[in-house]
């Protein structure tokens, strides 16, 4: 019987407020486009304690890394521009011990949007704080008044990036002011907005699949060609499993 893969989801965190308690949640848009490309998603929330954590991930199949609010440039040694808005810290500091984890067991990882920007960082390339300011000429990649903001893409054919748009028009949505600065070692750029931000990564070390977008083909601005992606990412992590290597 042939067993779908279990993906990982970290999970954005609220702390109490007031009367409020304390609370995590996924946007559904992750798990539905997981469940959608024949995965079955498990929420993972903040852990605190790393051998926990590793116990959770020698049970999955791979780990879609989450967008969300900002992580805080002064874990990586930057000061915290105004325009930070930064997550909870109970999520930040369980995003990065996630982050570090992954990247030593190579698995199979998949970043999006903060996630991307997160899976940058944690393998040693860093951020643009504020695109406005850091790359003036560029365009604008948010827009507070249209959640559906989109802009073009250029990307490079020899990729996932390549095998899931081929060369034709692309747009994608756009809803961040941070931003790829140095990319991580080992990594490539393989797509870029036409202002020259970076727009996906892909991991070039051996035997280790990692991927990243910045834009969100999980969101209902997303093209029904964007849940591709999803789907070269599961197709991916069957080939992983261990049950796929037995088999082979």
């Amino acid at each position: 019987m042939h067993t779908k893969p279990l993906i990982g989801l970290n999970a954005d965190f609220r702390s109490k407020d007031g009367r409020s308690p304390a609370f995590s949640y996924v946007t559904a848009g992750y798990y539905d486009a997981i469940v959608a490309a024949k995965g079955i998603p498990v929420i993972t929330p903040p852990l605190e304690n790393e051998d926990d954590l590793n116990s959770v991930l020698d049970r999955l199949d791979g780990f879609v890394l989450v967008g969300g609010p900002d992580h805080d440039p002064r874990l990586d040694g930057f000061m915290r521009h105004p325009s930070v808005r930064a997550m909870a810290s109970r999520r930040e500091l369980f995003d990065r011990m996630l982050a570090r984890l992954i990247g030593e067991r190579h698995m199979p990882v998949y970043g999006i949007g903060g996630g991307m920007q997160l899976l940058n960082l944690s393998q040693g390339g860093n951020l643009f704080l504020h695109l406005p300011e850091d790359m003036p000429e560029a365009l604008p990649h948010k827009d507070p008044q249209d959640q559906g903001h989109r802009h073009g893409l250029s990307i490079e054919l020899d990729s996932l990036m390549g095998r899931v748009y081929g060369d034709g028009e692309i747009r994608v949505n756009s809803m961040h002011h941070m931003g790829v600065d140095e990319v991580a070692p080992g990594f490539a750029v393989t797509a870029r907005c036409p202002d020259g931000v970076v727009e996906a990564i892909e991991s070039q070390i051996e035997g280790w699949f990692a991927l990243g977008t910045q834009f969100h083909p999980e969101a209902a601005s997303a093209s029904a060609l964007d849940q591709r992606i999803f789907e070269e990412f599961i197709a991916v992590v069957e080939g992983a499993t261990p049950a796929a290597r037995l088999a082979a």
